[in-house]
């Protein structure tokens, strides 16, 4: 059952039900991921190119986009830290049964979401039963990850964590590798490291938009900072908070020697866009900068949700105790929505309607949150009460 009272200072156990913070992060982070969707469906006169260009793009919008960078790498550092928690309910304090329910369960759960991405989450961007492009994206990465970390689990724990780290920190390595498309090996690494395009039998094709390496690194740290959250809040937010401190100080130290893993940032026409520029950090596939950003920004969250009013944690856990629900039910929601708009008040972008300005954006995604909040209140007991084995998948 999911908590909705403060967290106490008792350490949680594996009965003792879900972590409401945890949720909450997830719930946090899955609202900022709904203004990008909204930007994405409702301001297409004004995309955003990855990475953004720093001096064409306003200040509000840069900022609209970057917010969302934190979701991908949270979600599956979560995705980790949760495939943990679930080993340590069915397998107590045995890191080898952990391992082992941890393992069955990333590894199905996986192959499911893969699945999930290549049918109906692809659906619902397109609207097309035959798309000519397949894009391959966050749960696609997520899906894979798992199937990764799977294996992963039967580490050590401090080779799990330094596995993460490495991959983590060292990938960047492997950004001159390059192989073109019709030589061996092009689509291993277009789906590891490289962006890119991939051929399809029939005709189709499909396109890497999350290279896989750098989160099977994210999801094994998640994995490894399981233990923490057996602690007492008190301890977790202490080593939350210094992991915080470290990755954003490792953070500074690499953008001050400007050039690993990222297009070096530069001076603006203004303050402000030589800001943006020095936190412009590249996002496909991301590089180090952009995950030492990201987690050590979530880390602090979760640090801060510990201690936040429990009615705003409860608020937010809502959404993030159902996590994938959200991600379907507001993803179709909003491309409804895009055509009952075009139906109802006429295209005002070529065949599409769009909102005039970033303020819009937000707004429409506070609009859009309302329904989604209530459908993930009716539908996460009924997940928790379900007896069917797909329904925890969900």
């Amino acid at each position: 059952m999911l908590s909705t009272a403060p967290v106490s200072t008792a350490p949680p156990t594996p009965s003792a039900g879900r972590i409401a913070a945890i949720d909450a992060l997830r719930g946090l982070v899955m609202l900022l991921m709904m203004v990008d969707h909204v930007r994405e469906f409702f301001f297409i006169h004004a995309q955003v190119s990855d990475p953004m260009d720093v001096e064409a793009t306003a200040p509000a919008l840069f900022f609209t986009r970057l917010a969302a960078h934190l979701c991908a790498p949270v979600f599956v550092a979560l995705t980790g830290l949760a495939a943990w928690l679930y080993g340590r309910k069915a397998g107590g304090n045995d890191p080898a049964a952990i391992a082992r329910a941890a393992s069955g369960f990333l590894f199905k759960r996986g192959l499911f979401l893969v699945f999930l991405e290549l049918t109906f989450v692809s659906f619902a961007w397109s609207f097309d039963l035959t798309p000519r492009t397949y894009y391959l994206q966050v749960i696609w990465a997520i899906g894979l990850s798992m199937i990764a970390l799977s294996a992963l689990v039967h580490l050590p724990r401090a080779a799990l964590v330094a596995v993460g780290l490495v991959i983590v920190l060292g990938h960047n390595l492997l950004d001159p590798i390059s192989i073109a498309q019709g030589q061996p090996g092009h689509a291993v690494w277009a789906i590891l490291h490289d962006r890119g395009f991939l051929d399809l039998p029939w005709g189709a094709r499909v396109r890497t938009s999350y290279p896989l390496l750098p989160w099977i690194g994210v999801a094994a740290l998640g994995f490894g900072v399981g233990p923490w959250f057996v602690a007492t809040w008190r301890d977790r937010r202490n080593r939350l908070l210094l992991t915080s401190v470290a990755a954003l100080t490792l953070l500074v130290i690499l953008r001050s020697l400007n050039g690993y893993g990222e297009t070096p940032w530069v001076a603006g026409s203004s303050p402000i866009r030589t800001v943006m520029s020095w936190l412009n950090v590249t996002k496909y596939p991301p590089s180090a900068d952009f995950l030492l950003l990201t987690l050590g920004v979530g880390a602090l969250l979760l640090a801060a949700l510990e201690k936040a009013p429990g009615r705003l944690v409860s608020w937010l856990a809502v959404l993030g105790g159902a996590p994938l629900f959200f991600y379907l039910i507001h993803l179709y929601g909003l491309h409804l929505l895009q055509l009952a708009a075009v139906t109802v008040l006429g295209p005002n972008q070529g065949e599409v309607w769009s909102v005039p300005g970033v303020a819009w954006i937000w707004l429409l995604a506070a609009l859009a949150a309302v329904p989604c909040w209530w459908a993930c209140r009716w539908f996460g007991p009924v997940k928790r009460a379900s007896r069917q084995p797909w329904m925890k998948y969900l």
